[in-house]
């Protein structure tokens, strides 16, 4: 089932693996992207490079990881380097032209291309792209960025011509490309996508996510800084470039809300310790009498967590998740009352009749999947329902990478929250502070990107867009 049928949730990014000088590099690229599936569902890749004939080969589709290669051979991909992806689609269409990495014959070589993140000024550049005589395959941002790569590659070596190239663009990205001879690595400015370094037995990796170097037993080295270049040749070697200027930038603190796996370290904190502090301090701020906590599983079990320490409430699995259920479903004709949002939680009765019940999630989107899950709880014999989001109220959409309705349907955009505590029935109904939040990270407020819950956008908003 695609996250995209429910209409009610924050949907996940994209996420990047890169392997160089490893015998086995894209079957590593595969265990890497598998382990960062949550970032993407929609397609997944990996574009490998062969030094003893100085080919690419590729292998992408539609689907899972799993599906995608289901029963590969991955001889088929051969080469000590190598380049992965998965999708989410926040700018472009779902098929399979759109499904990176993307790979292009260029002046002075071939080249592979994988991005996790949207570019705000693509509109402007596809059309003067194209103007040019560029010819675009397909409705991705990432085929710019390519693009504008190529040409700079006409006179320039390939660190050169990322490094020119890049001031053209404007907005959120983390890139892998794959060069004949190089990787290179680029982040951001401002740093707002993750991007991470290892090493696993003398071979460098990058990822999205540091989970990924669990899986496969890489020892992660640093992040890549915001604005930073790296490139990756020879067997080892590495140089590092900041063609913008060194900056801390300001990485997404949604990454700790909601996106980044719990056990992954994210701009040098871990995930999962992070939430359970979102949890004490929504404690903290919004205390309440009730007899359980129970989380929305997956992303608010840790912060469900972190409530019931504080509050010194029980903690218990009253609500309880189907992970099997896959990206699509057959929807019976008979119509099932709120079978969208069945097929995906179901309450634990025996846990919550006759209960006060403290419902904890990372957000409210829409509001219509939460009013559907307190029904929920009632029918389940819940005596009083109390929500507490461990995030502040969503008030703006975000153009950095991650797919989000229209400010307009977003209901924190529309409602007060007392509005919104009658919208869903819900007894009562807070929020974490922004204050709560940066304390909860322990970061400065201000230092990261809170655009979504502030509507401080640090590098602005695409042209074609208003904010109120």
């Amino acid at each position: 089932m695609n996250k995209r049928e429910f209409g009610d949730c924050f949907n996940e990014e994209c996420a990047l693996i890169g392997v160089w000088n490893h015998q086995e590099a894209a079957n590593l690229a595969y265990l890497g992207l598998y382990s960062q599936q949550h970032r993407g569902q929609e397609g997944a890749g990996i574009v490998s490079y062969n030094d003893d004939n100085c080919k690419l080969y590729i292998h992408k589709g539609i689907g899972l990881v799993s599906e995608v290669f289901d029963d590969f051979d991955f001889q088929r991909l051969p080469g000590r380097n190598a380049i992965g992806h998965v999708r989410y689609s926040t700018a472009g269409d779902c098929r399979l032209a759109e499904v990176q990495p993307f790979q292009a014959e260029i002046s002075n070589g071939r080249m592979a291309l994988a991005q996790n993140g949207n570019l705000i000024n693509n509109a402007e550049l596809r059309s003067g792209l194209i103007k040019e005589g560029a010819i675009f395959t397909s409705t991705s941002d990432t085929e710019s960025i390519l693009h504008l790569i190529a040409r700079k590659a006409q006179k320039n070596p390939p660190v050169k011509a990322v490094i020119e190239a890049l001031p053209s663009i404007k907005g959120a990205y983390s890139l892998l490309i794959l060069f004949n001879d190089r990787l290179i690595a680029a982040r951001d400015p401002n740093g707002l996508r993750p991007l991470v370094l290892g090493e696993i037995n003398g071979s460098y990796v990058l990822a999205s996510e540091t989970c990924a170097f669990d899986l496969i037993g890489a020892t992660f080295v640093r992040d890549i800084e915001p604005g930073e270049i790296v490139e990756i040749s020879g067997s080892k070697d590495i140089a590092s470039h900041f063609p913008f200027g060194k900056s801390k930038g300001t990485p997404c603190i949604f990454e700790y809300v909601y996106f980044s796996r719990p056990d992954s370290t994210w701009n040098g904190k871990n995930v999962y310790q992070a939430r359970k502090k979102m949890g004490h301090e929504l404690a903290k701020e919004s205390p309440i009498e009730a007899d359980i906590v129970v989380p929305v599983p997956d992303s608010g079990v840790a912060a469900a967590i972190g409530f019931s320490e504080e509050s010194g409430i029980p903690f218990e699995m009253g609500l309880i998740r189907n992970h099997y259920v896959g990206r699509t479903f057959i929807e019976p004709q008979q119509s099932i009352r709120d079978f969208g949002v069945k097929i995906k939680h179901n309450a634990n009765k025996q846990i919550l009749n006759g209960k006060r019940v403290v419902v904890v999630d990372d957000s409210i989107v829409r509001g219509t999947t939460t009013k559907k899950l307190i029904k929920m709880f009632r029918a389940a014999g819940a005596k009083e329902i109390h929500v507490r989001i461990t995030a502040p109220p969503t008030k703006g959409s975000c153009f950095y990478g991650i797919d989000t309705p229209t400010q307009e349907q977003l209901i924190a955009h529309q409602m007060s929250v007392e509005e919104i505590k009658e919208y869903i029935d819900a007894d009562s109904l807070a929020y974490l502070s922004i204050d709560g939040l940066y304390r909860a990270v322990n970061s400065e407020k201000g230092s990261m990107c809170d655009a979504c819950f502030t509507k401080n956008y640090p590098i602005g908003v695409p042209s074609s867009c208003t904010v109120e």
